[in-house]
């Protein structure tokens, strides 16, 4: 399966985002925010970083770079959409996701391993967790609080629409101690953690048994695959 990266001006982690596509079994396909064609590719990564130096608000100007424009119409066609960190930022500036990310409640940049509850292994990028399953990601982000207005989180409550949720600590104030949303039609999910950093054993978060094993975030990859093999 091809799996689109997209590089933004500012992006971080697009070449660690192609390394767990590749580490899934699946085949990175390089795209350029200016890029009007997706290559048809199958699903697609908008990874994390400072896209255009985070100008204006996070996510604000790559939403609309022309080849976000693109992941907009394929995703209302049901092309598997994922956001990670200031992709999730794009995902919400796009209106694929609702909602707003705000600075950290603590008004400072975080990076730890961080515990996350799998609320809803539902979505194309999440079949291959257990529900409730508890992981351990890397997060690392200054502006990853989750705001929304009071209907729009009942509204995600009661669609079971949050796909992630943090767990023994809320790292950024993120209402409702959510990490991760998905839209209607369960393609399109978006989160403030980084699943890119943690498929590779010696280079993971730490477990119990070992340090730097834990490969939580491969499953996010393996998931996409998975259901776009068996379509």
């Amino acid at each position: 399966m091809r799996i689109g990266v997209i590089t933004y001006p500012g992006s971080l982690d697009d070449r660690d985002a192609q390394r767990a596509i590749k580490l899934a079994g699946g085949t990175p396909v390089p795209l350029w925010h200016a890029d009007n064609s997706l290559k048809k590719v199958d699903a697609v990564v908008l990874p994390g970083g400072f896209s255009y130096g985070d100008y204006l608000r996070c996510g604000a100007i790559a939403a609309q770079a022309p080849a976000t424009k693109e992941v907009i119409k394929l995703a209302e066609k049901g092309l598997p959409v994922l956001g990670i960190c200031n992709g999730f930022q794009v995902l919400v500036e796009a209106h694929l996701l609702p909602g707003g990310l705000i600075r950290n409640e603590h008004q400072h940049f975080i990076c730890r391993d961080q515990k996350l509850r799998v609320e809803n292994n539902q979505t194309a990028w999440t079949s291959l967790f257990e529900k409730d399953q508890e992981i351990t990601i890397p997060l690392k982000n200054g502006e990853g609080g989750y705001i929304a207005t009071p209907d729009t989180i009942k509204m995600l409550e009661e669609e079971n629409r949050v796909v992630f949720r943090y767990l023994e600590v809320n790292p950024n104030g993120s209402m409702n101690d959510i990490a991760g949303l998905t839209n209607e039609r369960g393609n399109v999910v978006g989160l403030m953690p980084h699943p890119e950093h943690a498929v590779e054993p010696g280079f993971g978060p730490d477990r119990p048994e070992a340090m730097r094993s834990g490969t939580d975030g491969l499953k996010f990859f393996q998931s996409v695959i998975t259901q776009l093999v068996s379509r």
